[in-house]
């Protein structure tokens, strides 16, 4: 990590920049992959997953006896972890279903708002080198609770051919029996446009790698909704001289092992701190077994020194972090202030990890400063919101003429028709 000794605000646009990929030959790699798969289907599907994630597939849909043996390949510990990350989860976004309420605006004018479920939805899965079943919870829970009617989940499979089997126990948890075995770009193009055995879904969600980052990004073009735009996972720690050094470098070296795109960011008021919190993480990171992917990371990576809690604050604000952790006894001096990140980890014994399995927040949240426009996943994300109204013979009596008057005044005779008619 590269340390910054209290840069200017003049300074602060660079350093919130995340590591910058070629997007020309990435888009050009993944726009030829999405054209196979909408020309040839299934059929491209396969070649694509022989060529790209090493094993010949023959049904791309698992099978009712896969998800059943799935079971019997857990560990009775990791079933139990998993039953409560479910139960945590579940009642955290059971509450974000929203009551509809009629309001009468005027008298005998009666308007309110119903949350629809959507019908088909896709989930992405990664599978590759970190096998992430506990998104299929994160995604799950809250589609299941919203009430969609079908939900599709592809994830790549081993090169023997299997899907990890806590994937399919997680889904069998939340009620998925669609799996197919496909990754990357292709399997977003596979629910995106559909095939023969895929059905085409109205709303893509999950991480992934760069192609399908990439890949559910130019799908949205042909109007095909996604959860958010995404990329590589960030974390920043926001440490004063009440937090722990050993537990602020474990919470930079758990983001880092995402992948070698990965960023993490140190911001303090207090040099000993960010001196501490760097001999900490070269103590730590020999002990990963994802030592390689972490080391990659923290090239991208940067401490920042700044001189008081106001600059702190307004830093991280600007950077609008995936994950914000506020390592300090004292957190509310700076939660009060947070405007832009995706989920907030607050005090020395709330590590980011948490989020990401079983406290019961969502772990799907936007990154690469998206957070300051877009929130991650919940209940919200899987229903649509349709606005009703009923007006009363009384009703449009007395809000008529309001509605003529506005409707003249732009022009409008047909609408302002409309209520002339009724009146009349």
């Amino acid at each position: 990590m590269k340390i910054y000794l209290e840069p200017t605000t003049a300074e602060w646009d660079s350093l919130v920049q995340r590591p910058l990929i070629d997007q020309g030959p990435l888009q050009k790699t993944v726009s030829k992959i999405l054209q196979q798969v909408r020309a040839k289907g299934d059929t491209a599907v396969k070649v694509l997953t022989k060529k790209h994630d090493g094993f010949t597939v023959r049904k791309l849909l698992v099978s009712e006896k896969e998800l059943k043996d799935a079971e019997r390949k857990i560990p009775v510990d990791l079933q139990q972890a998993i039953l409560r990350a479910y139960q945590n989860i579940t009642k955290f976004h059971s509450q974000q279903i929203e009551v509809t309420r009629k309001i009468e605006t005027s008298e005998g004018v009666y308007c309110w708002r119903k949350s629809v479920p959507m019908e088909r939805v896709g989930f992405y899965i990664p599978g590759g080198t970190a096998p992430l079943f506990s998104t299929v919870l994160m995604l799950g829970i809250p589609a299941q609770i919203a009430g969609c009617k079908q939900i599709v989940l592809s994830t790549p499979a081993a090169k023997d051919g299997h899907v990890h089997p806590a994937i399919l126990y997680a889904a069998s948890l939340v009620g998925i029996k669609e799996i197919y075995k496909a990754g990357g770009a292709q399997a977003v193009a596979a629910m995106a446009y559909g095939t023969a055995s895929v059905k085409k879904v109205d709303k893509i969600f999950g991480p992934g790698n760069q192609y399908v980052t990439a890949a559910k990004q130019l799908v949205q073009l042909d109007g095909i909704a996604i959860d958010m735009p995404a990329g590589p996972s960030e974390v920043c720690v926001i440490a004063d001289e009440t937090s722990i050094p050993a537990f602020v470098a474990a919470d930079l070296l758990a983001q880092a092992e995402h992948g070698p795109d990965s960023q993490v960011m140190l911001v303090s008021n207090n040099q000993q701190v960010v001196q501490d919190t760097l001999n900490e993480i070269e103590k730590q990171l020999p002990q990963l077994d994802r030592k390689s992917i972490a080391e990659k990371a923290l090239q991208n990576s940067k401490a920042i020194l700044l001189g008081n809690t106001e600059s702190v604050v307004a830093f991280v604000n600007q950077y609008a972090a995936e994950h914000l952790i506020i390592a300090s006894d004292e957190p509310q001096q700076y939660v009060d202030g947070i405007v832009h990140a995706g989920s907030v980890f607050i005090g020395n014994y709330t590590p980011e990890s948490a989020g990401d399995y079983a406290s019961g927040t969502n772990h799907t949240l936007p990154t690469n400063g998206y957070a300051r426009a877009y929130s991650g996943v919940s209940v919200d994300s899987f229903v649509k919101k349709i606005t009703y109204q009923q007006i009363s013979k009384n009703g449009i009596s007395k809000l008529g003429n309001t509605i003529v008057l506005m409707a003249e005044a732009e022009g409008l005779q047909a609408h302002a028709n409309a209520v002339k008619i009724r009146l009349n």
